[in-house]
């Protein structure tokens, strides 16, 4: 059964394991699990788009098999439409895909949704506004990067925040606003007042020096509450 984005809590907190020990991935994911987390946050990165290569449909289908949480698949590559039926098959619930690389976002969104998952659409700081636009009554989330896509550990870029705002002006009721890229205790207030509900937290969670990854969980879903 495919999980729905319309179930998640507000604000919801998405833990990437990017920034996971992938030695120990399975336990990983059981600690982020029982410290709280609402979904999991899933790189694909092909070394085109971004300059970087992570994950593909065989290890989004080892995580789907050790967790009930929806997992929520970022496609940092440059043909999408190639590889949507293998992630939906391997277990996604949302993917995700740049507005940068489709010329035709309602067309994939309407692909997506057919395979069984929500669809997201998403841009880097620079990317086309004008095409999530078009696109907000197709989908389910827009994903707004705070970073620049392709890694992790990246400085939240505060210059993101005016156009997180007009897309929320976008969104109707239900609608998903999320925000991947340097959040952590410090910039998720101001993500939150912007309008983001769903927050993608890598190093603020896996990278904890105490490694308590429930109070990091913990803690970003205050400060994140305080600003919604």
């Amino acid at each position: 059964m495919r999980r729905s984005l319309a179930q998640l809590p507000r604000p919801a907190i998405a833990p990437s394991i990017l920034a996971s020990d992938f030695a120990h991935l399975a336990d990983e994911i059981a600690r982020v699990e029982a410290g709280g987390a609402d979904l999991l946050h899933l790189d694909v990165m092909d070394g085109h788009f971004v300059p970087n290569l992570t994950i593909g449909p065989a290890v989004v289908e080892k995580v789907r098999a050790v967790t009930d949480l929806l997992l929520d698949v970022h496609l940092m590559i440059e043909e999408p439409a190639r590889y949507i039926q293998a992630f939906a098959a391997a277990g996604a619930d949302s993917i995700t895909f740049h507005a940068e690389v489709v010329s035709d976002p309602e067309a994939l969104a309407a692909r997506i949704r057919e395979l069984g998952c929500t669809a997201g659409i998403t841009i880097n700081p620079d990317g086309p506004l004008d095409r999530v636009r078009e696109a907000v009554p197709h989908v389910d989330m827009v994903l707004m990067m705070t970073i620049f896509a392709g890694f992790g550990g990246q400085a939240f870029m505060p210059e993101v925040l005016p156009n997180i705002r007009k897309v929320k002006g976008w969104l109707r009721e239900g609608q998903r606003l999320e925000a991947d890229g340097g959040v952590q205790a410090s910039t998720t207030p101001m993500a939150a007042e912007a309008g983001v509900d769903t927050f993608v937290a890598g190093t603020a969670v896996f990278r904890t020096p105490d490694h308590d990854y429930g109070r990091a969980i913990a803690e970003l879903r205050r400060l994140a509450a305080g600003g919604l």
